[in-house]
């Protein structure tokens, strides 16, 4: 064999498609997603970016490679970590009533603080009714750009009656996330988002993720536009800009897929909580609405995988922006990240992204 010439077996790995970036052209393509970027952690260590389809359907620019996008509910992680810093410090309880910490808040038909716990806040089974559903979301352009407070956004979930008894069930609802974040600065006297800062990011160096502050209606670095129908079968409109506080602690989080990848990763690792508190994030119960034998714990799911074993990680949707991804205990990582929010299938195939990312 001449110097230099690739083997058989080389040549035909140097020709097989890479199956994550088939998986994002396939979404861009058949799909109607304007843009799709992964970062992926393979089982060596090695970090690898892909990016398909158009970052700005005006202009036609590029995707840029590892943006920043609106990471929706993987907030809910970051909040339920500094939940649990918090009980490992002994100021809060997880099994303690809401009343004790947020006396009087918790109150409407079926609703009483006294019988709801932390952990059925941060675990999804409180029964509180969601707060998006309130009449003021109804028409959604005319509060785009409009400033909510946390309590203001809790009165409309406490103005509709319970779903069912504290602890009966597990069912998704961002208004436990709202209680959370309220009862995180009233502990610690401090904003929500500062303590998610000094306690999260900076703890562990994620340069690229951030909590927009009061007004901030824009996505600091390179990004990709996001995009959403307003009517099924409509255009696609631009939904990059929009303030982020009625999401707050339940999904406000601006970051990247390498950054969720590093955040999930120091989770697991244990450098973000001790053993004890990480453990108890990791206790699940069934989620089967969230997918297939997908558990969720205090803020973070589990997900099983095609090739076996399962991953850890949350995701998130918000208006022009659906992450999905986690680390698996043997250190692989994936995220993948999409410029609209799609539905049915094309959901699916999202998830399935995931799976061909960290099962390859």
């Amino acid at each position: 064999m001449t110097s230099g010439a690739l083997s058989p077996s080389a040549a035909s790995a140097a020709a097989r498609p890479d199956t994550v970036q088939s998986s994002l052209n396939a979404l861009v393509a058949n799909d109607g997603i304007p843009a799709a970027l992964a970062s992926v952690v393979d089982r060596k260590g090695r970090t690898h970016h892909y990016t398909a389809g158009v970052g700005d359907l005006s202009t036609g620019a590029k995707v840029p490679k590892d943006g920043q996008v609106r990471a929706g509910s993987n907030t809910k992680a970051f909040t339920a970590v500094v939940a649990l810093q918090l009980v490992a410090e002994k100021k809060i309880a997880l099994d303690t009533p809401v009343e004790t910490y947020l006396p009087g808040l918790l109150r409407g038909e079926g609703i009483d603080g006294h019988n709801i716990t932390v952990r059925q806040l941060l675990q999804h089974t409180t029964g509180l009714p969601e707060y998006m559903e309130a009449p003021v979301f109804a028409d959604f352009p005319a509060v785009r750009y409009r400033y909510f407070e946390p309590r203001e956004l809790l009165d409309g979930a406490l103005a509709q009656k319970a779903h069912f008894t504290p602890g009966a069930k597990w069912e998704y609802s961002n208004t436990n996330y709202l209680v959370a974040g309220l009862l995180i600065q009233k502990v610690t006297g401090r904003p929500m988002a500062e303590e998610i800062k000094r306690r999260v990011i900076d703890r562990i160096g994620l340069r690229h993720t951030y909590i927009p502050s009061p007004g901030d209606t824009t996505i600091h670095g390179p990004h990709p536009e996001g995009y959403e129908r307003e009517v099924a079968d409509g255009p696609l409109i631009d939904y990059t800009t929009m303030d982020m506080s009625m999401a707050w602690a339940a999904g406000a989080l601006i970051t990247t897929n390498s950054d969720l990848n590093r955040f999930y990763t120091a989770l697991l690792d244990g450098k973000l909580l001790p053993s004890a508190q990480l453990a108890q994030m990791r206790t699940t119960v069934p989620a089967e609405t969230r997918g297939p034998g997908v558990r969720y714990g205090l803020g973070l799911t589990s997900t099983p995988l095609s090739c076996g074993g399962v991953y850890w990680g949350h995701g998130g949707t918000a208006l022009g922006y659906r992450t999905r991804g986690g680390v698996t205990e043997d250190g692989r990582a994936a995220a993948v990240a999409v410029t609209t929010a799609p539905t049915g299938a094309a959901s699916q195939r999202v998830e399935d992204a995931v799976d061909t990312a960290l099962c390859r």
